[in-house]
C-alpha cells in the first residue's frame, strides 16, 4: 500500500490545497499615482534652478551682448540689441593692441603654471616624504607667507626688483606670480604625495629604479591630478592679476591683459563697448584652459577632498 494515498482528483492527499486563481494578462502591477505636491515640488525646484542659472550666468550675457552692440551698456538695445555689429572687437584686436597683451599674459600664465607646479611638487614631497628639523615650522611659516595681503608686500617686492634689475620684466612679473601661488600649492600637494603609500616607492626601489625614475615613473603620474589642480589656481592669479603688473610693468608693449583693460576708461567717459569686447576676449583662453583640464580639475578635487 502506498505511503502517499491518492485522492480520486489524483492529488496526493497530504498536499495543501491550492484555491485555483485565473490568470488575467492585463492584471499587471500598476504604479502608483503621483501625489499632488510632488509635482509642484519638482516645479518648484526647476523654478530655483532655473533662477539660479540666470542669475550667474547674467553678467557673461550682458558682456557678449554689450560688446555687439552699437549702443552698449546705455542705450536702449543694452539688454535685447537691435543691431548687431564686431566693430568692437575689431578695433579691441587691431588697434587696440590687444593681441599683444594676450600673448604677453599667455607667456607670464605659462611660465607661472610650469614654474610653481614643479617647485611646489619638490617641495611637498620633502615635506611629505622626508623628516627633519623644523619640518613643522617650515609647514607653518608657509601658511603664514599665504596670509599677507598682497597690499603690503607691493613696495617691498618693488624694491627688491628694481635692485635686482627684474622691472618691466615679463620674466621677473612671473617669478613673483610664482612665489604668490606656491604657499597654497605646496600645501595643497603635500596631501597628494602623503596619500601615496610609501610601499609603492619601496617596490620601485627594490626593482632597481633610482631616485630620479621613482619620482618621475611611479611618484609623478599618482599625484598628476594635484598638479591640475594647483595649476589652475596659478593660472588665474597669473591671468587676473592688476596691482603688481600696473607696478612692475611700464612700456606699453608688456602690459598684460588685466593692465590692458584700463585704457578704455577716460578721464570723463568710457567706452563700454570696447571694453565688454575686450573683456570677452580675455575670457576665452580661460574657458578653453578649463576645457582642457577639466576631467584632471575634478579627480585633483575629489581626490584631494577624501584623501588630503
Amino acid at each position: 500500500m502506498s505511503r502517499l494515498a491518492e485522492r480520486a482528483d489524483g492529488k496526493p492527499s497530504g498536499a495543501r490545497a491550492v484555491p485555483d486563481t485565473p490568470r488575467n494578462p492585463t492584471a499587471q502591477t500598476r504604479p502608483r499615482p503621483r501625489r499632488a505636491g510632488g509635482s509642484t515640488r519638482a516645479a518648484g525646484r526647476a523654478a530655483g534652478i532655473t533662477a539660479v542659472l540666470a542669475f550667474t550666468l547674467f553678467p557673461a550675457y550682458f558682456m557678449l551682448v554689450s560688446g555687439v552692440s552699437e549702443r552698449a551698456v546705455s542705450g536702449t538695445d543694452a539688454l535685447v540689441p537691435q543691431t548687431l555689429s564686431l566693430d568692437n572687437f575689431t578695433y579691441v584686436l587691431t588697434e587696440a593692441g590687444f593681441l599683444t597683451y594676450l600673448r604677453n599674459s599667455l607667456l607670464v600664465a605659462l611660465i607661472t603654471v610650469v614654474g610653481s607646479s614643479l617647485l611646489a611638487l619638490f617641495a611637498a614631497t620633502a615635506v611629505a616624504r622626508f623628516r627633519f628639523r623644523l619640518r613643522t615650522s617650515v609647514l607653518v611659516m608657509v601658511l603664514i607667507v599665504q596670509m599677507v595681503p598682497l597690499e603690503a608686500l607691493v613696495i617691498p617686492l618693488f624694491l627688491q626688483a628694481s635692485d635686482l634689475g627684474m622691472l618691466n620684466s615679463l620674466i621677473g612679473l612671473s617669478i613673483v606670480y610664482i612665489a604668490m601661488s606656491l604657499p597654497f600649492a605646496i600645501w595643497m600637494l603635500r596631501g597628494f604625495v602623503a596619500a601615496v603609500p610609501i610601499e609603492v616607492e619601496e617596490a620601485a626601489y627594490i626593482d632597481g629604479a633610482s631616485w630620479p625614475r621613482m619620482f618621475w615613473s611611479v611618484l609623478f603620474p599618482l599625484v598628476a591630478p594635484g598638479l591640475v589642480a594647483t595649476g589652475v589656481f596659478s593660472f588665474i592669479v597669473a591671468w587676473n592679476e592688476f596691482i603688481l603688473a600696473l607696478t612692475f610693468l611700464q612700456d606699453g608693449e608688456k602690459f598684460t591683459v588685466a593692465v590692458g583693460l584700463r585704457q578704455f576708461f577716460q578721464q570723463h567717459t568710457t567706452d563700454w563697448g570696447a571694453l565688454m569686447a575686450a573683456s570677452t576676449i580675455i575670457t576665452v583662453p580661460v574657458m578653453v584652459f578649463f576645457l582642457i583640464v577639466q576631467r584632471g580639475l575634478v579627480s585633483g578635487l575629489v581626490q584631494g577632498a577624501v584623501k588630503g
